[in-house]
């Protein structure tokens, strides 16, 4: 069984996320998208919230579910008997940074990271952007999957 784990804080889950998942469906029996908790970090949509984003977009998808979790992504790996990590890459920059986790993943555990390049049409949306167009009362709608909408 082919399984990896897709990790981050999805905050919120954007269309990038999206095409990476829908593109990894056909190479992986399952997929576990993992919202990582950080008590450290101050996040603009709750833990649960986030959640209910990520199951209403794959809803359609049973090789798809959705966990929370704390700690080190390979143990989650190993709980979860995960042999795989999935990450996207946007540009050098984040290459560079995944390429020092993976390394440092497979020498502490044997798991093995898959990169995925984002579309063209999708490289340059970030949680981060995402959270800025928010704040800034600017059209979120245009860089997230349907189901991420606020309540007005």
């Amino acid at each position: 069984m082919r399984k990896a784990i897709f990790p981050g804080s999805f905050d919120p889950i954007t269309n990038g996320h999206y095409d990476i998942i829908k593109r990894a469906i056909p190479l992986f029996d399952e997929i576990v998208i993992a919202i990582g908790v950080n008590a450290d970090k101050k996040y603009m949509f709750p833990l649960e919230e986030r959640k209910r984003f990520i199951e209403e977009a794959f809803a359609e998808f049973p090789s798809v579910s959705v966990v929370t979790y704390e700690g080190l992504t390979i143990d989650l790996c190993h709980r979860l008997q995960a042999k795989f990590i999935l990450r996207g890459l946007r540009n050098p920059a984040d290459f560079e940074f995944e390429k020092a986790i993976a390394h440092t993943n497979r020498l502490l555990s044997k798991i093995e990271t898959v990169f995925l390049l984002t579309a063209a049409k999708t490289s340059y949306i970030s949680s981060s952007i995402v959270r800025d167009v928010i704040r800034n009362g600017g059209d979120y709608t245009v860089l997230v999957p349907d189901s991420v909408r606020l309540k007005q």
